[in-house]
């Protein structure tokens, strides 16, 4: 572990869920996950809508730097607003918080969902490459951040070749997936652009494909406990510190 890793804290920042049967262990997973790798000196994660609070996470931590991975979707309010909010309010011992770039706009993530969605495909038996990706995100007609993200992912897709055509859809905007699905008449993958267990990921996306009433449709579930998503975040923390002790040593 560097100097700057050694004073240097983790705070994985979610929105939590605290609906009947949801549960936020992905993203204590995630954490444990990373903190095993022995990365940086400290890991917690904390959560805007569950237990730990991002306050109390942030509280829990003793380094003097804090680097803040955001586990969402897209950089809206949730992220740029509310999260930094809460992280001005809980800092005060006015240590160094670094916020860095969501999930949704992580370099790493479109290879992980064709990685993702071609495993599905093959185990649905698709033929490799011959099957289309639908990404169905939550959308907002007030913030263009979700829409924005998804379909910076969805272009992304497409350049790796790994299928034949990247659609998007929304919850709360057009496309809906059913429109999205009928540009799709052959295989397809539905990946769920959302950061963890709750209502959209786990309900409102998995009914909305079963509507489809298609047996080519599989879904890939939610993009936020996706196997490899710790392998992100430690890249884009090894990256930070990079950063720091680049700084460090000017």
């Amino acid at each position: 572990m560097s100097r700057s890793a050694g004073d240097t804290a983790l705070l994985i920042a979610a929105h939590g869920e605290r609906q009947p049967g949801a549960s936020n262990e992905s993203t204590l997973q995630i954490a444990r996950a990373v903190a095993a790798r022995g990365i940086v000196a400290e890991v917690a994660a904390g959560f805007i809508n569950g237990t730990p609070a991002i306050g109390e996470a942030l509280d829990r931590l003793k380094a003097r730097r804090v680097i803040v991975y955001p586990l969402f979707a897209a950089n809206g309010y949730f992220t740029r607003d509310r999260l930094v909010g809460l992280l001005d309010e809980a800092n005060e011992r006015g240590r160094v918080i670094e916020l860095l770039p969501p999930l949704g706009l992580d370099r790493g993530l479109p290879r992980l969902i064709a990685a993702r969605a071609g495993l599905l495909a093959a185990a649905n038996g698709f033929a490799p490459a011959a099957f289309d990706i639908v990404l169905l995100a939550h959308g907002s007609r007030r913030n263009p951040a979700s829409r924005e993200a998804t379909e910076w992912v969805a272009g992304e897709v497409a350049g790796l070749g790994a299928c034949r055509q990247v659609k998007v859809a929304f919850l709360e905007e057009a496309p809906s997936l059913e429109e999205a699905a009928r540009a799709c008449p052959g295989p397809t993958v539905v990946v769920g652009m959302f950061s963890g267990e709750g209502l959209h990921g786990a309900r409102d996306a998995p009914r909305l494909v079963a509507g489809l009433g298609r047996t080519d449709v599989a879904y890939a579930g939610v993009i936020g406990n996706a196997p490899g998503i710790e392998d992100l975040v430690i890249r884009a923390v090894e990256q930070a510190l990079d950063a720091i002790g680049a700084t460090v040593i000017q």
